[in-house]
């Protein structure tokens, strides 16, 4: 029982580190958008021209993610049954509120998630407006502008990146904790570490968002 969960607590961390390394790598291209249109466009194509790659990453992409969700519950399920005094008065805290969301914060991502893949890799969605720039490209920043625009839309983005900085912060902690780097001395610095990159990435996300939003920048021309 011991070994099959330390089994699942690595799995986890594994896949998390996965898709962390993936969410930083989306919003290096992503922020390609403020270079200009031609560089988001292009980006986008140097992406579809994987053809066959690009498929397998996103197959491979989808089983990290079924595989970190599956077992992120069930190990949290788990320890919340082999800890009866769960409901006992807590004091609160920022890391124990980001440690007792991790579940809503994960099902709310993948929720927002789904949507994401449905309107800006599906792109069935009503609000996607399909185009081609000046040299036949499809037109990826136009697509974005006119999406994120819509407040409904781009508030739905923030309510996902702000459960993506929650989930981040308690998770590197709890990364860290798992492969056994965490002690009285390094605690303070993951702590700081982990709020330091979702804060980072909150902020990334957040600039691209407010910014189309308001229609200023790049996204005013």
């Amino acid at each position: 029982m011991l070994s099959n969960m330390i089994g699942r607590k690595i799995l986890v961390a594994i896949t998390g580190v996965i898709m962390l390394l993936f969410v930083i790598v989306h919003l290096s291209g992503v922020l390609s958008v403020f270079i200009g249109p031609d560089v988001i466009n292009v980006y986008a194509r140097m992406l579809r021209s994987l053809g066959p790659l690009l498929t397998l990453f996103r197959v491979f992409m989808a089983l990290v993610l079924i595989l970190h969700v599956t077992f992120a519950v069930i190990s949290t399920l788990t320890n919340r049954k082999a800890k009866p005094d769960r409901y006992a008065v807590k004091r609160f805290s920022f890391s124990t509120f980001a440690g007792e969301t991790m579940i809503c914060s994960g099902l709310l991502m993948l929720v927002l998630l789904i949507c994401h893949i449905l309107q800006f890799t599906l792109h069935i969605t009503p609000d996607v407006v399909f185009g081609v720039d000046a040299q036949g490209r499809f037109d990826v920043f136009t697509m974005m502008r006119e999406s994120l625009r819509i407040l409904p839309i781009s508030m739905a983005y923030m309510l996902f990146t702000a459960a993506l900085f929650l989930h981040l912060f308690h998770g590197i902690r709890s990364v860290s904790q798992t492969v056994g780097l965490i002690n009285d001395k390094t605690r303070p610095l993951f702590h700081i570490f982990g709020i330091t990159i979702s804060a980072l990435l909150l902020l990334g996300y957040w600039t691209i968002l407010l910014t189309a939003l308001a229609g200023v920048g790049v996204f005013g021309k």
